[in-house]
Protein backbone atom coordinates (compact mmCIF):
# COMPACT_ATOMS: atom_id res chain seq x y z
CA UNK A 1 0.00 0.00 0.00
CA UNK A 2 1.30 3.56 -0.83
CA UNK A 3 0.95 6.30 1.91
CA UNK A 4 -0.13 10.01 1.45
CA UNK A 5 0.20 13.36 3.50
CA UNK A 6 -3.60 14.90 4.07
CA UNK A 7 -2.64 17.80 1.98
CA UNK A 8 0.18 19.97 3.95
CA UNK A 9 -0.81 18.43 7.37
CA UNK A 10 1.43 16.00 9.05
CA UNK A 11 -1.13 12.96 8.78
CA UNK A 12 -0.04 10.39 6.77
CA UNK A 13 -2.71 7.77 5.36
CA UNK A 14 -2.75 4.82 3.00
CA UNK A 15 -4.04 6.56 -0.32
CA UNK A 16 -7.18 3.53 -0.24
CA UNK A 17 -9.14 3.97 2.78
CA UNK A 18 -11.55 1.28 4.10
CA UNK A 19 -15.48 2.78 3.84
CA UNK A 20 -17.69 1.22 6.64
CA UNK A 21 -20.88 2.66 6.06
CA UNK A 22 -22.33 -0.92 5.50
CA UNK A 23 -21.17 -2.33 8.70
CA UNK A 24 -24.04 -3.38 10.71
CA UNK A 25 -26.34 -3.43 8.07
CA UNK A 26 -25.65 -5.54 4.55
CA UNK A 27 -22.10 -5.99 6.21
CA UNK A 28 -22.35 -8.45 9.40
CA UNK A 29 -19.89 -9.04 12.01
CA UNK A 30 -18.28 -12.07 10.10
CA UNK A 31 -17.88 -10.54 6.74
CA UNK A 32 -16.80 -7.23 8.44
CA UNK A 33 -14.02 -8.75 10.57
CA UNK A 34 -12.92 -10.76 7.13
CA UNK A 35 -12.22 -7.07 5.67
CA UNK A 36 -10.64 -5.46 8.49
CA UNK A 37 -8.38 -8.34 7.80
CA UNK A 38 -8.03 -7.84 4.29
CA UNK A 39 -7.47 -4.21 4.80
CA UNK A 40 -4.88 -4.43 7.46
CA UNK A 41 -3.00 -7.16 5.87
CA UNK A 42 -2.88 -5.15 2.08
CA UNK A 43 -1.08 -2.41 4.54
CA UNK A 44 -4.35 -0.27 4.87
CA UNK A 45 -4.77 2.53 7.40
CA UNK A 46 -7.54 4.58 6.92
CA UNK A 47 -10.73 3.75 8.13
CA UNK A 48 -13.96 6.06 7.60
CA UNK A 49 -17.16 5.74 9.72
CA UNK A 50 -19.74 7.64 11.29
CA UNK A 51 -22.26 7.01 13.75
CA UNK A 52 -25.15 7.23 11.52
CA UNK A 53 -23.81 4.23 9.46
CA UNK A 54 -25.45 1.04 9.66
CA UNK A 55 -27.95 2.80 10.70
CA UNK A 56 -26.42 3.34 14.39
CA UNK A 57 -25.00 -0.11 14.64
CA UNK A 58 -21.86 0.64 12.40
CA UNK A 59 -19.45 2.09 15.23
CA UNK A 60 -20.09 -0.46 17.98
CA UNK A 61 -19.66 -3.62 15.68
CA UNK A 62 -16.37 -1.63 14.49
CA UNK A 63 -15.03 -0.73 17.82
CA UNK A 64 -15.69 -4.47 18.70
CA UNK A 65 -13.75 -5.65 15.92
CA UNK A 66 -10.88 -3.25 16.95
CA UNK A 67 -10.94 -4.31 20.53
CA UNK A 68 -10.84 -7.96 19.26
CA UNK A 69 -8.18 -7.80 17.01
CA UNK A 70 -5.86 -5.09 18.70
CA UNK A 71 -5.26 -2.96 16.02
CA UNK A 72 -5.79 0.32 17.58
CA UNK A 73 -2.71 1.61 17.04
CA UNK A 74 -2.43 0.18 13.52
CA UNK A 75 -5.64 2.68 12.33
CA UNK A 76 -6.29 6.29 11.60
CA UNK A 77 -9.69 6.49 12.63
CA UNK A 78 -11.89 9.21 10.41
CA UNK A 79 -14.96 9.68 11.67
CA UNK A 80 -17.95 12.14 10.96
CA UNK A 81 -20.59 13.90 12.70
CA UNK A 82 -23.67 15.61 11.13
CA UNK A 83 -25.96 13.68 10.03
CA UNK A 84 -28.31 12.03 12.99
CA UNK A 85 -31.72 9.58 12.93
CA UNK A 86 -34.66 10.98 14.53
CA UNK A 87 -38.19 10.19 13.88
CA UNK A 88 -37.46 7.40 11.48
CA UNK A 89 -35.68 10.55 9.29
CA UNK A 90 -32.36 11.25 8.71
CA UNK A 91 -31.85 14.69 9.41
CA UNK A 92 -28.99 17.31 9.23
CA UNK A 93 -28.16 18.71 12.73
CA UNK A 94 -24.83 20.77 12.75
CA UNK A 95 -25.19 22.26 16.32
CA UNK A 96 -22.33 22.36 18.53
CA UNK A 97 -24.53 19.92 20.96
CA UNK A 98 -25.17 17.39 18.84
CA UNK A 99 -21.63 17.43 17.05
CA UNK A 100 -20.38 16.91 20.65
CA UNK A 101 -22.68 14.57 21.40
CA UNK A 102 -22.39 12.22 18.43
CA UNK A 103 -18.33 12.67 18.76
CA UNK A 104 -18.99 11.31 22.38
CA UNK A 105 -20.88 8.19 20.95
CA UNK A 106 -18.43 7.26 18.36
CA UNK A 107 -15.82 7.35 20.99
CA UNK A 108 -17.45 5.00 23.44
CA UNK A 109 -18.50 2.65 20.43
CA UNK A 110 -15.13 2.17 18.90
CA UNK A 111 -13.74 1.78 22.24
CA UNK A 112 -10.87 4.96 21.86
CA UNK A 113 -9.70 8.19 23.69
CA UNK A 114 -9.42 10.01 20.26
CA UNK A 115 -10.33 9.90 16.55
CA UNK A 116 -7.27 10.89 14.39
CA UNK A 117 -9.92 12.72 11.95
CA UNK A 118 -13.03 14.62 12.92
CA UNK A 119 -15.28 15.83 10.06
CA UNK A 120 -18.14 17.52 9.77
CA UNK A 121 -20.21 15.62 7.52
CA UNK A 122 -22.62 18.09 6.02
CA UNK A 123 -22.99 21.42 6.10
CA UNK A 124 -26.00 22.76 8.44
CA UNK A 125 -27.53 26.16 6.48
CA UNK A 126 -30.06 25.98 9.83
CA UNK A 127 -26.86 26.56 12.13
CA UNK A 128 -24.22 29.46 11.84
CA UNK A 129 -21.00 28.13 10.40
CA UNK A 130 -19.17 29.67 13.64
CA UNK A 131 -21.00 27.41 15.96
CA UNK A 132 -20.26 24.14 13.72
CA UNK A 133 -16.66 25.15 13.11
CA UNK A 134 -16.61 25.81 16.92
CA UNK A 135 -17.12 22.10 17.83
CA UNK A 136 -13.87 21.19 15.84
CA UNK A 137 -12.18 23.55 17.37
CA UNK A 138 -13.36 22.30 20.80
CA UNK A 139 -12.91 18.78 20.29
CA UNK A 140 -8.92 18.71 19.49
CA UNK A 141 -8.58 22.20 22.03
CA UNK A 142 -9.78 19.04 24.47
CA UNK A 143 -7.84 16.14 23.06
CA UNK A 144 -10.89 14.16 21.56
CA UNK A 145 -9.37 14.60 18.17
CA UNK A 146 -5.93 15.30 16.57
CA UNK A 147 -7.02 16.31 12.99
CA UNK A 148 -10.69 17.68 11.64
CA UNK A 149 -12.28 18.30 7.92
CA UNK A 150 -15.10 18.66 6.42
CA UNK A 151 -17.08 17.10 4.00
CA UNK A 152 -19.56 17.92 1.16
CA UNK A 153 -18.58 21.19 1.37
CA UNK A 154 -18.95 23.54 -1.91
CA UNK A 155 -16.09 25.36 -2.76
CA UNK A 156 -16.89 28.74 -1.23
CA UNK A 157 -18.22 27.28 2.17
CA UNK A 158 -14.64 25.57 2.30
CA UNK A 159 -12.88 28.62 1.60
CA UNK A 160 -14.95 30.28 4.07
CA UNK A 161 -14.67 27.49 6.96
CA UNK A 162 -10.53 27.43 6.74
CA UNK A 163 -10.47 30.95 6.61
CA UNK A 164 -12.41 31.36 9.78
CA UNK A 165 -10.71 28.69 11.70
CA UNK A 166 -6.72 30.27 10.46
CA UNK A 167 -8.18 33.30 12.41
CA UNK A 168 -9.15 31.76 15.24
CA UNK A 169 -6.68 31.77 18.55
CA UNK A 170 -5.64 28.22 17.94
CA UNK A 171 -5.12 28.46 14.41
CA UNK A 172 -6.24 24.63 14.05
CA UNK A 173 -6.93 24.56 10.26
CA UNK A 174 -9.03 22.30 8.26
CA UNK A 175 -6.92 18.87 7.02
CA UNK A 176 -9.21 17.52 4.26
CA UNK A 177 -12.53 17.96 2.49
CA UNK A 178 -14.15 14.68 1.93
CA UNK A 179 -16.47 15.19 -1.58
CA UNK A 180 -17.95 12.41 -3.96
CA UNK A 181 -15.58 12.22 -7.01
CA UNK A 182 -15.14 9.87 -9.97
CA UNK A 183 -14.93 9.69 -13.43
CA UNK A 184 -18.76 10.39 -13.83
CA UNK A 185 -18.81 12.85 -11.41
CA UNK A 186 -15.96 15.35 -11.61
CA UNK A 187 -17.73 18.55 -10.01
CA UNK A 188 -15.30 18.86 -7.77
CA UNK A 189 -13.01 19.78 -10.09
CA UNK A 190 -14.97 23.11 -10.60
CA UNK A 191 -14.41 24.84 -7.22
CA UNK A 192 -13.15 22.07 -4.61
CA UNK A 193 -9.71 21.22 -5.81
CA UNK A 194 -8.69 24.30 -6.70
CA UNK A 195 -9.59 25.98 -3.31
CA UNK A 196 -8.34 22.90 -1.61
CA UNK A 197 -4.75 23.12 -3.55
CA UNK A 198 -5.03 27.01 -2.20
CA UNK A 199 -5.61 25.97 1.32
CA UNK A 200 -3.02 23.43 1.67
CA UNK A 201 -6.00 20.80 2.01
CA UNK A 202 -6.21 16.77 1.00
CA UNK A 203 -9.14 15.50 -0.71
CA UNK A 204 -10.89 12.42 0.20
CA UNK A 205 -13.15 10.78 -2.48
CA UNK A 206 -16.51 8.99 -1.52
CA UNK A 207 -18.19 7.08 -3.83
CA UNK A 208 -14.84 6.61 -6.36
CA UNK A 209 -16.62 3.90 -8.40
CA UNK A 210 -19.46 6.19 -9.03
CA UNK A 211 -21.72 4.08 -6.74
CA UNK A 212 -20.83 1.40 -8.80
CA UNK A 213 -21.44 1.70 -12.14
CA UNK A 214 -17.88 2.78 -13.22
CA UNK A 215 -17.20 -1.96 -11.74
CA UNK A 216 -18.62 -2.66 -14.76
CA UNK A 217 -21.69 -4.17 -13.29
CA UNK A 218 -24.43 -2.45 -15.08
CA UNK A 219 -22.85 -2.77 -18.93
CA UNK A 220 -25.15 -5.62 -19.78
CA UNK A 221 -28.45 -4.20 -17.64
CA UNK A 222 -29.30 -3.94 -13.73
CA UNK A 223 -28.35 -7.01 -11.88
CA UNK A 224 -31.34 -8.20 -9.27
CA UNK A 225 -28.90 -8.09 -6.37
CA UNK A 226 -27.54 -4.46 -7.22
CA UNK A 227 -28.02 -1.14 -5.39
CA UNK A 228 -30.14 -0.17 -8.79
CA UNK A 229 -32.50 -2.62 -8.42
CA UNK A 230 -33.23 -1.81 -4.46
CA UNK A 231 -35.98 0.83 -3.64
CA UNK A 232 -34.42 3.64 -1.83
CA UNK A 233 -31.34 3.41 -3.88
CA UNK A 234 -32.35 3.03 -7.38
CA UNK A 235 -32.63 6.61 -8.32
CA UNK A 236 -29.42 7.20 -6.38
CA UNK A 237 -27.17 5.41 -8.92
CA UNK A 238 -29.83 5.83 -11.78
CA UNK A 239 -28.64 9.07 -12.04
CA UNK A 240 -25.09 7.70 -13.92
CA UNK A 241 -27.05 5.52 -15.46
CA UNK A 242 -26.87 7.41 -18.48
CA UNK A 243 -25.68 6.90 -22.15
CA UNK A 244 -23.01 9.70 -21.26
CA UNK A 245 -21.95 7.85 -18.52
CA UNK A 246 -22.37 4.23 -20.34
CA UNK A 247 -19.36 5.92 -22.71
CA UNK A 248 -16.90 6.29 -19.87
CA UNK A 249 -17.58 2.69 -18.58
CA UNK A 250 -16.81 1.09 -22.19
CA UNK A 251 -13.80 3.62 -22.41
CA UNK A 252 -12.80 1.73 -18.87
CA UNK A 253 -13.44 -1.24 -20.25
CA UNK A 254 -11.17 -0.82 -23.40
CA UNK A 255 -8.06 0.36 -21.01
CA UNK A 256 -8.83 -2.37 -18.80
CA UNK A 257 -8.67 -4.68 -21.66
CA UNK A 258 -5.40 -3.43 -23.11
CA UNK A 259 -3.99 -3.04 -19.63
CA UNK A 260 -5.29 -6.86 -18.39
CA UNK A 261 -7.13 -5.75 -15.11
CA UNK A 262 -10.46 -4.98 -14.09
CA UNK A 263 -12.38 -1.84 -14.97
CA UNK A 264 -12.49 -0.95 -11.47
CA UNK A 265 -8.21 -0.81 -11.33
CA UNK A 266 -8.62 1.66 -14.24
CA UNK A 267 -11.34 4.20 -12.65
CA UNK A 268 -9.64 4.04 -9.25
CA UNK A 269 -6.13 4.29 -10.64
CA UNK A 270 -7.18 7.28 -12.42
CA UNK A 271 -8.91 8.92 -9.23
CA UNK A 272 -5.52 8.18 -7.02
CA UNK A 273 -3.71 10.04 -9.94
CA UNK A 274 -5.78 13.33 -9.82
CA UNK A 275 -4.32 16.66 -7.75
CA UNK A 276 -5.23 16.92 -3.59
CA UNK A 277 -6.44 13.51 -3.61
CA UNK A 278 -4.84 11.99 -0.43
CA UNK A 279 -7.06 8.66 -0.65
CA UNK A 280 -10.16 6.86 -2.12
CA UNK A 281 -12.95 5.47 0.29
CA UNK A 282 -13.52 2.22 -1.16
CA UNK A 283 -16.39 0.55 0.06
CA UNK A 284 -18.04 -2.98 -0.23
CA UNK A 285 -20.28 -5.77 0.66
CA UNK A 286 -17.66 -8.49 0.27
CA UNK A 287 -14.02 -9.34 1.07
CA UNK A 288 -14.02 -10.63 -2.55
CA UNK A 289 -14.68 -6.78 -3.41
CA UNK A 290 -12.49 -5.72 -0.62
CA UNK A 291 -9.58 -7.57 -2.07
CA UNK A 292 -10.56 -6.76 -6.23
CA UNK A 293 -10.60 -2.95 -5.12
CA UNK A 294 -7.36 -2.95 -2.95
CA UNK A 295 -5.30 -4.48 -5.86
CA UNK A 296 -5.76 -0.70 -8.21
CA UNK A 297 -3.15 -0.37 -6.16
CA UNK A 298 -0.42 -2.21 -8.58
CA UNK A 299 -1.82 -0.42 -11.58
CA UNK A 300 -0.30 2.70 -13.26
CA UNK A 301 -1.85 4.21 -16.48
CA UNK A 302 0.04 5.24 -19.29
CA UNK A 303 -0.23 8.99 -20.01
CA UNK A 304 -2.59 8.33 -23.30
CA UNK A 305 -4.80 6.64 -21.45
CA UNK A 306 -5.16 8.88 -18.65
CA UNK A 307 -5.69 11.31 -21.04
CA UNK A 308 -8.04 9.56 -23.31
CA UNK A 309 -10.51 9.43 -19.54
CA UNK A 310 -10.04 12.62 -19.17
CA UNK A 311 -11.49 13.39 -22.61
CA UNK A 312 -14.59 11.10 -22.85
CA UNK A 313 -15.03 12.10 -19.36
CA UNK A 314 -15.32 15.49 -19.68
CA UNK A 315 -17.60 14.99 -22.82
CA UNK A 316 -20.07 12.90 -20.72
CA UNK A 317 -20.64 16.25 -18.64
Amino acid sequence: MQYRRVGRSGLTVSRLALGTMNFGGTVDSYEAQDQLTTFLDAGGTLVDTAPIYGDGACEELLGTLISKNGVRDRLVLAGKAGFVRRGGQTVRDGSRGNLLDQLDLSLRQLGTDHLDLWQIHTPDPDVPMEETLGALEHAVRTGRVRYVGISNYTGWQTAIAQTWLAGRADTIPLVSTQVEYSLVNRDPEDEVVPAAAHLGMGLLAWSPLGRGVLSGKYRAGIPGDSRAATPGWDAFVGEYLTPGKAGVVEALARASEGLGVTIAHVALAWLLERPQVSAAIVGARTTSQLQENLAAEDVELPAEIHQALDDVSEAAG
